[in-house]
């Protein structure tokens, strides 16, 4: 018997229409039809896993209906099967949670078997079913939408924090790649509330497993300091840089130091330790080098007005801020945020000061006859004359 197809809007697309939030992405998944199918109507193949197709006039994706079986360790450890017969429902099982299990017709109407549309009104990240607890990567996912759905007041269900602590339990996480941990994490960083992923792993004895750097910090401490970056600054680079620095002093760390102008005392090697981070969770290089210079220079960027001129000259060529390509705007608002009474007026002095040190002309000097190393001696003379009247 021959099926009709039938193509459905599945996942996120479906949650957040329902959330009121804007849809960036729709996923279709195709009923009832074959990759000859698809191919017969001009659809171009892409993945090796399982069949997904673009459409060619839009650019989206549309997979064919299909069910998984577990097959090996970790989040790849998945057979899949594809064909006519799968129905939208046995696609929509194999989905981590009910929210993102919800399908809409073509023709406007919600398909909701396992009960996402009640549980978006509860307001509750809940698991389809046992089979959540096959892929370890869920641990991650969950998390990552716990912390990007917190402002909407979205919590994890006890019984999928149950699921997610026999996981960890179980040594499916240690299969998971460090990219694959990474790719999580980065995400969690760019939302609001990344502290909330954090939280979320720690519950269920997975952040010492997977991000074992940051199991150390107090996040009830750490709060505060996150919210102040965020108010300003939305970057993953920036957040991963605090987040760095705050776990290299949690040691010394005492509630005063997060909030007066208490310093806390630095790190006598922090570049060393931040790249032995960057490096273990394979973390793109502009989050390493962002996180470097924030936890090497805070207290100077923070005491520039107390600092002798060469100190501050020291700190200039060290962030690099005579190139047109430099971090400040962001290491200022790190700074704001690592010290909340940071004076801003200072950056507005400093950034006069970069102008008055752009200006100091080499031709000048030449002129004046300096050449080879008393040229630069003389131009570091008068960068230093122009630290010292700040």
């Amino acid at each position: 018997m021959q099926r009709l197809m039938q193509i459905y809007l599945v996942g996120g697309a479906v949650r957040d229409e329902l959330l009121g939030l804007a849809i960036k992405d729709r996923d279709w998944v195709v009923v009832g039809a074959s990759a000859d199918d698809l191919l017969a109507q001009g659809f171009r193949p892409v993945g090796r896993d399982f069949p997904v197709f673009i459409k060619p006039d839009t650019g989206e994706e549309y997979a064919l209906a299909r069910t998984e079986r577990k097959s090996g360790h970790g989040y790849a450890g998945f057979q899949f099967h594809a064909s006519p017969e799968v129905t939208l429902e046995e696609d929509l099982a194999r989905r981590d949670l009910t929210i993102n299990a919800m399908a809409q017709s073509e023709q406007g109407e919600l398909v909701d078997p396992y009960g996402g549309e009640k549980d978006i009104a509860a307001r509750k990240l809940r698991h389809v079913s046992d089979a959540f607890s096959e892929d370890p990567l869920r641990v991650l996912r969950v998390a990552r939408f716990a912390a990007r759905f917190a402002p909407l007041g979205f919590d994890v269900a006890d019984d999928t924090l149950d699921l997610m602590r026999q996981i960890s339990h179980s040594g499916e996480l240690e299969h998971l790649t460090t990219e694959r941990v990474w790719q999580e994490f980065e995400r969690a960083l760019a939302t609001d509330h990344p502290l909330v992923f954090l939280a979320v792993l720690k519950q269920v004895d997975a952040l010492d497993r997977l991000l074992p750097e940051f199991a150390s910090l107090d996040l009830e401490l750490t709060a505060p300091v996150i919210d102040r970056l965020k108010a300003v600054d939305s970057s993953p680079e920036s957040c991963f840089a605090l987040l760095c620095e705050l776990t290299l002093t949690a040691k010394t760390l005492t509630k005063n130091t997060l909030t007066t102008k208490t310093l806390t005392a630095q790190t006598e090697q922090p570049s060393q330790q931040i790249t032995q981070i960057a490096e273990r969770l394979k973390a793109p290089n502009r989050f390493r080098d962002l996180a470097v210079q924030f936890c090497s220079w805070h207290e100077t960027l923070y005491q520039l007005e107390q600092v002798d001129a060469a100190q501050r000259l020291e700190m200039i060529h060290a962030l690099r801020l005579l190139k047109k390509q430099n971090n400040l705007t962001a290491l200022l608002h790190l700074t704001q945020a690592r010290h909340p009474d940071f004076d801003l007026q200072l950056s507005a002095r400093l950034q006069d000061l970069l102008l008055t040190l752009e200006r100091i002309s080499t031709q000048d000097l030449m002129r004046a006859g300096f050449t080879g190393k008393a040229l630069g001696q003389a131009i570091e003379a008068e960068q230093l004359k122009c630290c010292s009247h700040f």
